[in-house]
């Protein structure tokens, strides 16, 4: 394709020109763009013809308008301050862009480097913007990679990256569901790193909420509360495996994992979980299957304490059956001790007969279902037919021996 030779400053002009004759009707823009691709070089002035849409010029270095250059008076930073007006001017983007794939890359660096300029313009531009900016992620116009630009040292420190991703937020927040921004966010590693729109002294789970939710993003504030909270029981599953793989102490153990539990006000259910991954990941396992159920009993026998410890709930009990079920599907060589595994932690009081019919009757899942099934049903009916004050024990933390059909009744099984 031949295109028409100009400087910067002829295709400024060039641009300028054609938006001025269009005025503020978004839809003769977004035909004039079209059209005046195929005259003009987009790829190599792509820089100017994105500031000029936005700022109505080129800008300087910083932020501000170069005034020796032509501008125009319709671009979005003059435009009306509202979500409907910066709906439109997402459609003129992203009408530009599909016609013209190469300004893909430009575009999303554009957007990036308008965010470094914060700074430079005033709080009704940064406002579009960021509107703008929310309504592009929503659409897929750009990476939320873009957010990285927000953690920059002053614009954080000024207060101007939370005030700019309140915005941001609530115009992507009122085009997706906040689990879709989630997931954009976890995709470019952006989900963990919220709390950097604050400077160190500011940068709490508590401070986090409270900002975001006064201003009307509860949403994103529970999100963020969550990333906090699983987060902590990430580290926390990380140093007690370290402590199993060291050889602590069970006791020691038990002490530091209820002192952190405390901490992080987490629920017995979830830190049996965690108990559980630490154990198993703390060992390297035999890949032979007919030699893996040996070693996992013998592994396992030697922190029934640690495991009883956190199991004083009939939640909890569950909650670690549904691990081990799921560890077990999960890891082929596994499939065959599961049973095993459950009568070892039988045998060790860290599981009660009630807790393993209930399992059996209807909390388990689906992973390996009918295979795990199969597995316990001998035990279960053993468990079922022995004689009250004699092979079974009575489990001294419960007032009934079995569990009723509907709602579970002992106190041990209340959330």
């Amino acid at each position: 394709m031949m295109f028409l030779r100009f400087d910067p400053t002829q295709f400024q002009e060039s641009i300028v020109q054609g938006l001025n004759q269009s005025g503020s009707d978004l839809e003769a823009v977004a035909k004039f763009l079209d059209a005046t691709g195929g005259k003009l070089d987009y790829r190599r002035y792509a820089e100017t013809l994105f500031d000029i849409l936005v700022a109505g010029g080129m800008l300087a270095p910083g932020g501000t308008l170069s005034d020796d250059m032509t501008r125009t008076e319709f671009c979005l930073f003059t435009a009306q301050e509202d979500l409907e007006t910066m709906q439109a001017y997402a459609q003129v983007f992203n009408k530009l862009i599909r016609r013209y794939k190469y300004l893909e890359k430009g575009f999303e660096e554009e957007i990036k480097k308008l965010l470094l300029f914060l700074k430079g313009f005033t709080e009704s531009e940064r406002n579009k913007l960021a509107m703008l900016t929310g309504i592009l992620l929503a659409n897929g116009n750009i990476s939320a990679s873009i957010l990285n630009s927000l953690y920059n040292e002053n614009l954080v420190k000024e207060g101007v990256s939370a005030a700019f991703a309140v915005n941001l937020f609530k115009s992507w927040i009122n085009e997706k569901d906040i689990n879709v921004i989630a997931g954009s966010l976890r995709k470019v590693g952006m989900d963990n790193r919220l709390m950097e729109l604050f400077p160190a002294n500011k940068r709490s789970c508590e401070h986090f909420s409270k900002y975001f939710t006064d201003a009307g993003l509860k949403e994103l504030s529970d999100f963020a509360r969550n990333q906090e909270s699983i987060g902590a029981r990430k580290e926390l599953q990380k140093e007690v495996q370290e402590q199993m793989s060291r050889g602590d102490p069970q006791k020691e153990i038990i002490a530091f994992t209820k002192e952190e539990m405390k901490k992080a006000n987490l629920s017995e259910q979830a830190m049996i979980s965690i108990i559980w991954t630490s154990a198993m990941g703390s060992v390297e396992w035999n890949k032979k299957e007919e030699l893996v159920t040996e070693q996992a009993i013998k592994h396992l026998k030697q922190y029934s304490l640690l495991l009883k410890a956190f199991t004083s709930q009939g939640l909890s009990e569950l909650s670690l059956l549904l691990k081990i079920q799921e560890y077990c599907y999960d890891n082929i060589h596994f499939m065959k001790a599961f049973q095993k595994i459950v009568v070892l932690l039988y045998k060790a009081d860290v599981l009660s007969e009630e807790a393993i019919l209930k399992w059996y009757t209807d909390a388990h899942v689906a992973k390996g279902k009918s295979v795990f099934l199969e597995q316990m049903k001998k035990f279960v009916e053993w468990l079922k037919n022995a004689e009250e004050g004699e092979t079974i024990r009575t489990h001294t933390r419960l007032n009934i021996h079995v569990f009723p059909a509907g709602i579970l009744t002992s106190h041990k099984y209340r959330c």
